[in-house]
C-alpha cells in the first residue's frame, strides 16, 4: 500500500505591499501570490489554483518562509534560495529557468536572453518570457528580477501587472539601467558648505 500525499495547505498574510499567499504540500510550496487589489480576490485565486488545499495556520517552517518575505518586501535582503519547491508541478525546462533566477539575488536583475543563453537556448527569450509568466512562486522565484532586452521591463502576470514589478525592484534597490539613480547621488553628492 502506497502512502497518500501529504495534504496541501494554504494561507494569506499581510506585508509590506498588500496580502500575499503560500500554498504547500508534503514536498514544499506548490504556491506563491502576489496582492490582489479586489477584496477577497486573492483568496479566490488562491482556492481556484489550490483546489486540494485546505486554509489552514501554517506550520512552523512556513511561518519562518512568511517572516522572511515579509522581512524582503520590507528592504531585507534575503534571497529566499533555500526555501523548499515542490519543481513536481512544473516542466523540467521551467525548473531550470526558475533555479536560474532564483540565483539572481535582490538588488540584482537578469534579462530574458541571458537566462536563455544560461540553459543552453540562447534564442528562447519568448520561451523564458513564457515561462516567467507561469511561475507559480513569485517572490521566490524572483520573476521580477528578470527584464527585457536595455532594462525594458518585459512583462508581470502577478496582480497590479509591471506597477508591482517596479515597485519590488524600487523596494530592493535594483538597478534596471546604466543611469544613475537617487540612491547613486545619496552617496555621490558632496554636502554643501555654507558661506
Amino acid at each position: 500500500m502506497t502512502p497518500s500525499p501529504a495534504p496541501q495547505g494554504f494561507w494569506l498574510f499581510e506585508t509590506p505591499i498588500g496580502l500575499c499567499g503560500l500554498a504547500w504540500g508534503g514536498k514544499g510550496l506548490v504556491g506563491a501570490q502576489l496582492p490582489d487589489p479586489t477584496p477577497g480576490a486573492s483568496w479566490d485565486r488562491l482556492r481556484r489554483r489550490h483546489p486540494e488545499a485546505v486554509e489552514t495556520p501554517p506550520p512552523a517552517e512556513i511561518q519562518q518562509v512568511i517572516e522572511r518575505i515579509n522581512d524582503l518586501l520590507a528592504g531585507g535582503r534575503d534571497d529566499l534560495a533555500d526555501v523548499e519547491l515542490d519543481y513536481d508541478v512544473v516542466s523540467p525546462f521551467h525548473r531550470r529557468v526558475y533555479e536560474i533566477a532564483r540565483a539572481v539575488p535582490p538588488g540584482e536583475t537578469i534579462t530574458y536572453g541571458e537566462i536563455a543563453r544560461a540553459v543552453g537556448e540562447p534564442g528562447a527569450a519568448r520561451a523564458i518570457g513564457k515561462a516567467m509568466g507561469e511561475n507559480p512562486w513569485p517572490i521566490i522565484v524572483p520573476c521580477h528580477r528578470v527584464l527585457g532586452a536595455d532594462g525594458k521591463p518585459g512583462g508581470f502576470s502577478s496582480p497590479g501587472g509591471l506597477q508591482t514589478k517596479a515597485r519590488m525592484l524600487t523596494i530592493e534597490r535594483a538597478r534596471t539601467t546604466d543611469a544613475p539613480t537617487l540612491f547613486d547621488l545619496e552617496f555621490s553628492v558632496a554636502p554643501l558648505k555654507r558661506r
